[in-house]
């Protein structure tokens, strides 16, 4: 009897011991899919995050171009290829808008909606932030200021109908951005050429959210287009400077006449 009672005693700790591993098992199993989940959804919206930020990163690239001191830019505004920077501004708006459409056509997570809306609002601001403090030393070209102009007011008021809080829309980084850009836009407005002065005005007509889908790499894509135009152009003033001086100040001399200027 008293063998049969310690056997029975045995089981019922076996048992018992069983019970609990298999419970921490699973607690552990479950534990490690939450944290596979948590990371696997952080590293899918860093990716988003990443695409939708190359868009703004290759706007403000071609945007440099136009840096005070820059021949590319000496010869852009020169020959007037490349339009208008609100062309460019408008561009990346569309993007923007199209992209927001996309999401919110394709996720139900209002929720999750609405935190990547604000990382992404967030992350704009920063980079054009950034942008703009590399550039204090010197104002901003016109073609700068018309793109960059359009581009901070446009997001704010499209991320604040998505329903992006104002906490986190004025933030000290768009603060520092807006300040920036009023004086930027005086500035402008003052040097731009005739009949431009118009272009830094906020009555925009696309006062309602356009139906149209513009792709912003079509945008940027046709203005890599004009680069041919550039070179050629470029081409033909170093071959005009060059043919000047290959006749040498004899064949400069017979323009003005043959005789002695002294």
């Amino acid at each position: 009897m008293e063998m049969n009672k310690n056997n029975k005693k045995y089981e019922r700790v076996h048992v018992s011991l069983f019970v609990i591993n298999k419970n921490i098992f699973q607690h552990q199993y479950h534990s490690k899919i939450d944290d596979q989940i948590d990371k696997t959804l952080a590293a899918m919206n860093q990716g988003i995050i990443s695409k939708l930020m190359s868009v703004l990163e290759a706007s403000l690239s071609k945007l440099s171009r136009y840096d005070e001191g820059s021949l590319i830019g000496s010869i852009l505004s020169f020959t007037n290829v490349s339009g208008s920077g609100k062309d460019l501004g408008q561009g990346y708006v569309n993007f923007t808008r199209n992209n927001m459409d996309q999401i919110r056509g394709k996720v139900n997570d209002e929720l999750w909606i609405l935190n990547i809306f604000e990382q992404w609002y967030t992350a704009q601001i920063n980079m054009l932030c950034n942008w703009l403090s590399e550039r204090l030393d010197h104002s901003l070209h016109y073609y700068q200021c018309t793109c960059l102009a359009h581009i901070v007011k446009k997001i704010y008021s499209d991320f604040e109908l998505q329903g992006v809080m104002e906490d986190k829309l004025n933030s000290k980084a768009y603060q520092t951005v807006s300040q920036r850009m009023q004086t930027e836009e005086a500035t402008c407005a003052l040097t731009a050429p005739d009949g431009e002065a118009e272009g830094f005005g906020d009555g925009d007509e696309d006062t309602e959210r356009p139906k149209a889908k513009v792709n912003i790499m079509e945008a940027l894509s046709g203005e890599d287009g004009n680069l041919a135009n550039i070179s050629n152009v470029k081409n033909m003033v170093v071959g005009r400077v060059g043919n000047m001086f290959g006749k040498g100040i004899g064949g400069l001399s017979t323009k003005f006449g043959g005789g002695s200027w002294f």
